[in-house]
């Protein structure tokens, strides 16, 4: 089993962003034939990407995808409009290329990887995806915790030796998403513990549930929180009481990406919950991380300005799988393309702005 040891070596693994790269990256875009920040965001994307990677001119060129699974026992107190056994039938639908996420990855060109890390199910050995399995869904956390520390740490294991080989493979750029029949609740029990917040403030519909559901569903989060008293001072500990599976490998995920000096992607509230775990681990993430979009789930926004984060979509998207994050890799690639390809005003023969008026 992994052990704290391994976490702290990849913590100290994660480094500032190279200053150097996004001054390089300034000056390139001061000499671009357009008026300076015309571009707007566009412009803050080229530069930031640069600080991660520590290429004036970052590339677009390996994206992929991955998509983390996992089941939530929570899913007995009836807090979702979907059955657990969703979770399964899903994973199965993102190798058939069915599923959302699968036909938006095919649209931008991005790689999709599909992590099993904590289905309910026996996933057939021979299915196309990444079998990396810690148990079989989580306990409900309304008994006590929904795992045990070494499960956690074995998730944030799972998720970061992922993203590892996928950099070995020569990845340059990262795009989250999850897939778990109960997870926002999960993810809501995690960020109520994390800001201190009151479970109503971050507790939403998931997957469209109705008034009644939304009162047991927060009723739910206030049991779970009162019953294993989370320390927010112990990021994994919360994972391990309240969280996933599938949260804690993305939160691993995230450190590797910020560790091996890529890009990372967010979709949307279960991945901020994530990534919102991770930051309180390591906080030098929080440069690494862009905010695909802002979920229409409840708790995204706080969860968004507790991470200093803009998002670059905001299109009343809920749905999860990585589709909010894998839309906004257009606007990434728009980014870079125009930063790298653009003629400079040199190269063009275009006369600078005049100075001195």
């Amino acid at each position: 089993m992994p052990h704290a040891g391994e976490l702290s070596d990849l913590i100290g693994r994660i480094g500032p962003l190279d200053s150097g790269a996004m001054e390089q990256a300034r000056v390139r875009q001061r000499q671009l034939t357009k008026p300076r920040g015309a571009l707007g965001r566009l412009e803050e994307l080229a530069v930031l990407i640069a600080g991660i990677t520590g290429l004036e001119r970052p590339r677009w060129q390996h994206r992929v995808v991955v998509v983390f699974a996992g089941d939530h026992g929570v899913v007995r107190e009836g807090v979702s409009a979907y059955p657990g056994a969703v979770t399964a039938q899903m994973v199965r639908g993102f190798v058939r290329g069915t599923a959302a996420v699968s036909v938006l990855a095919r649209e931008v060109g991005a790689r999709l990887v599909v992590v099993d890390v904590g289905v309910a199910a026996d996933l057939d050995a021979g299915l196309p995806i990444v079998h990396r399995k810690v148990r079989a869904g989580t306990r409900s956390m309304v008994e006590g915790p929904a795992l045990t520390r070494a499960e956690a740490l074995a998730a944030l294991q799972a998720g970061a030796e992922v993203i590892a080989a996928e950099v070995e493979r020569g990845v340059d750029l990262i795009a989250l998403g999850e897939m778990g029949i109960g997870n926002s609740t999960a993810a809501a029990a995690v960020a109520a513990a994390l800001l201190g917040c009151a479970p109503r403030d971050v507790v939403g519909r998931g997957t469209g549930i109705d008034d009644a559901t939304l009162a047991r569903k927060t009723a739910v989060v206030e049991q779970a929180l009162a019953v294993n008293r989370p320390d927010p001072a112990d990021p994994v500990g919360v994972l391990a009481a309240v969280g996933g599976l599938e949260i804690a490998a993305l939160s691993g995920a995230i450190l590797e990406a910020a560790a091996r000096r890529r890009p990372v992607v967010l979709d949307g509230f279960i991945c901020g919950a994530a990534a919102l775990a991770a930051v309180r681990l390591a906080p030098a993430v929080r440069a690494y991380l862009i905010a695909g979009h802002r979920s229409a789930e409840a708790g995204h926004p706080r969860v968004l300005a507790a991470l200093g984060l803009e998002p670059l979509l905001d299109l009343g998207m809920r749905l999860g799988e990585g589709s909010g994050a894998v839309v906004a890799l257009g606007i990434i690639a728009a980014a870079l393309a125009s930063h790298d390809r653009m003629a400079t005003f040199s190269e063009a023969g275009v006369s600078e702005r005049i100075t001195g008026r």
